[in-house]
């Protein structure tokens, strides 16, 4: 599978722990960066990734951040993305079972790095649900508020 990486300074060391956890399973890795522990913008790498993920130069997308928050709303801003903040391997698994996630992000201050591994590898190894699934996940592409009531 093609997969992108990006992150912030605040998560260089799992950034690049992620990127040989992915190479040796055997997946075609772009790291956008950092390549240094400077201090970044989130939303430039947020960005960058999701330009990635939206035009089809890759499968996936691993969006990485000190709490992994303000990525996931960089990259949720590209229409063509859906980004997943995630903590533990059921919310992996959910997102893309149910909501056809193309992007995980996930927070180096909060989870350590076998959590992250566990994510990825249960993100990457889960297929979209469809059916029920799809009208919905239509919609987040789509935004409409009619037929909602109060």
């Amino acid at each position: 599978m093609r997969v992108a990486i990006a992150s912030d300074h605040a998560a260089l060391e799992m950034k690049a722990a992620l990127v040989d956890w992915l190479q040796d399973a055997g997946h075609d890795v772009t790291d956008l960066g950092p390549m240094t522990a400077d201090s970044v913008d989130y939303p430039d790498y947020g960005y960058k990734l999701a330009e990635e993920v939206a035009s089809g130069r890759v499968d996936r997308g691993v969006a990485l951040c000190g709490s992994g928050i303000g990525i996931s709303m960089a990259v949720n801003r590209n229409p063509g993305c859906r980004c997943a903040l995630v903590s533990e391997g059921l919310s992996a698994k959910l997102s893309r079972e149910h909501n056809d996630a193309n992007v995980i992000a996930m927070g180096a201050r909060l989870i350590g790095i076998e959590i992250a591994k566990d994510c990825l590898d249960v993100f990457l190894k889960t297929e979209f649900g469809g059916e029920r699934h799809q009208r919905r996940v239509d919609k987040l592409s789509a935004p409409s508020f009619e037929g909602v009531s109060a």
